[in-house]
């Protein structure tokens, strides 16, 4: 992957967790799995990505989180 797609990875992730449908989605996790979503950003914060990416897959998959994240990827 060269330098521009990394950039423009990073960009359009800020963009989407900028989105109405992404605040509203990370308002959904902080009140519903709180403390979950707390231990996800730990792991990553900590290079754990694997770890993450296992806590992440369970917050997005209530049916409020899906449609959320069906919304940013109409936007």
């Amino acid at each position: 992957m060269n330098k521009n797609s990394e950039d423009f990875s990073i960009q359009e992730a800020k963009r989407l967790a900028n989105s109405p449908a992404g605040q509203q989605l990370f308002a959904l996790l902080q009140r519903t799995q709180g403390e979950q979503l707390q231990q996800a950003m730990d792991a990553a914060a900590a290079g754990n990505y694997g770890q993450m990416q296992k806590a992440m897959a369970s917050l997005l998959s209530s049916p409020e989180a899906q449609q959320l994240l069906r919304q940013m990827g109409k936007g």
